[in-house]
């Protein structure tokens, strides 16, 4: 039997589209504006998207001391242990990679927008204990355009990484290339799946979790219980009338929430790889199945001890591979081996149709192992008994 659907999101595919098309036209013209007028545009964008306009987006020292102070002592500890734990998982992704070059003394620019016209103490102070050497408030896709070109009081950086809202992201993408970026991100998401066995309201509440990120944040519930889906709906209709964040959460939910009902688990790994969601949480029996069926997904959940929340907390958003650069060199040191490679290398050249390539090849061929190619001799290069002679 195919999927039953208890739940349908009400988006139509194609305002999806206009949207984005509409997003891209006016991120284009922001990136264009600022590399043309630089920290004038910079300034006009985020009167008009944050009601905040500065001489100077970045903050001083005696600013970033004054919030850190504003920050109640209990929260600081948090995000002590917050970076704690993720800076842990990080080392161990990284001491799983050898003979790596490190840089001692990267410059870390940091931007974080206003909130309602007030600089937001416990992102600043977070970004300060982070080892942030520059933090400008200044958020949206003005903040990714000037820190991708480089304004008047802004420098140009290499890479960005961080999460933002349609803007940020279409901003990243257009800017991809002159900076390199973390990954091309669209709306957060996060697939549920269950079995008889989960709690439909801590189901509710995971999905509303991750709604709140935006109004075009896909939830999805696959199941293999109806009872299970019925009564995470109906939980999460009662949590939307008292959630703060709700407005963002309720829209998104109604619009793009789904909740799907299958007949087997086997059958909801197959659907599940179908999804291929950003985040997957798996309350079923045996939730640790999903390691060996699953392998289309962002990053697993196993058990209704974890959640989508706790990645943020603990492992967090990024791999350390996105902030290494990898670099390979090649050196062959034996001449009858550079020879036969470049055998090789022109007989597999000129089977994709590179003679170019081949050709690099053929004369390695030619001074290592004496072969003898026309070209060569009709170019004028060195023949074989002249290199012989030598």
């Amino acid at each position: 039997m195919p999927p039953r659907y208890l739940k349908k999101g009400s988006a139509a595919e194609n305002s999806t589209n206009t949207l984005s098309l509409e997003v891209g036209s006016i991120v284009k013209e922001v990136i264009d504006d600022i590399r043309q007028n630089g920290d004038d545009a910079v300034r006009k964008y985020s009167e008009k998207f944050d009601k905040w306009s500065r001489q100077s987006f970045k903050l001083s020292k005696e600013q970033i001391d004054a919030a850190i102070t504003a920050v109640p002592k209990h929260t600081i500890e948090d995000i002590r242990q917050v970076q704690a734990n993720v800076r842990q998982f990080a080392q161990a992704q990284r001491d799983s990679i050898r003979d790596f070059e490190l840089e001692t003394q990267p410059l870390l620019e940091r931007a974080t927008p206003p909130i309602a016209g007030q600089i937001p103490n416990s992102t600043v102070a977070a970004m300060h204990m982070a080892g942030a050497d520059e933090i400008f408030i200044l958020g949206g896709i003005q903040a990714v355009a000037a820190m991708a070109i480089g304004t008047e009081t802004i420098r140009k950086v290499d890479f960005i990484a961080g999460p933002g809202n349609a803007f940020v992201a279409e901003g990243k993408r257009q800017l991809f290339g002159e900076i390199g970026i973390d990954l091309f991100a669209g709306p957060t998401e996060i697939l549920i799946i269950t079995d008889e066995t989960a709690d439909p309201f801590t189901v509710a509440t995971d999905i509303l979790s991750q709604a709140e990120h935006g109004p075009d944040s896909p939830g999805i519930i696959l199941t293999t219980s109806e009872e299970v889906g019925r009564k995470a709906i109906a939980f999460i209709d009662e949590l939307l009338k008292e959630l703060p964040t709700a407005p963002l959460a309720g829209t998104s939910w109604k619009a793009y929430g789904e909740v799907i009902v299958v007949d087997s688990i086997d059958e909801a790994w197959k659907v599940a790889d179908e999804i291929a969601s950003e985040h997957v949480q798996v309350f079923t029996r045996n939730p640790r199945d999903a390691l060996e069926k699953m392998s289309a997904y962002g990053a697993l959940f196993l058990g209704e001890n974890t959640c989508v929340s706790y990645g943020d907390k603990y492992t967090g958003g990024l791999w350390v591979g996105k902030f290494l650069r990898t670099c390979t060199y090649q050196e062959v040191k034996n001449s009858e081996a550079s020879g036969e490679l470049g055998r090789l290398c022109g007989r597999a050249a000129r089977a994709e149709n590179f003679e170019g390539h081949a050709r690099s090849g053929d004369l390695r061929a030619q001074k290592y192992l004496k072969d003898e190619y026309s070209w060569i001799r009709k170019a004028g290069g060195p023949s074989v008994t002249k290199r012989a002679m030598i």
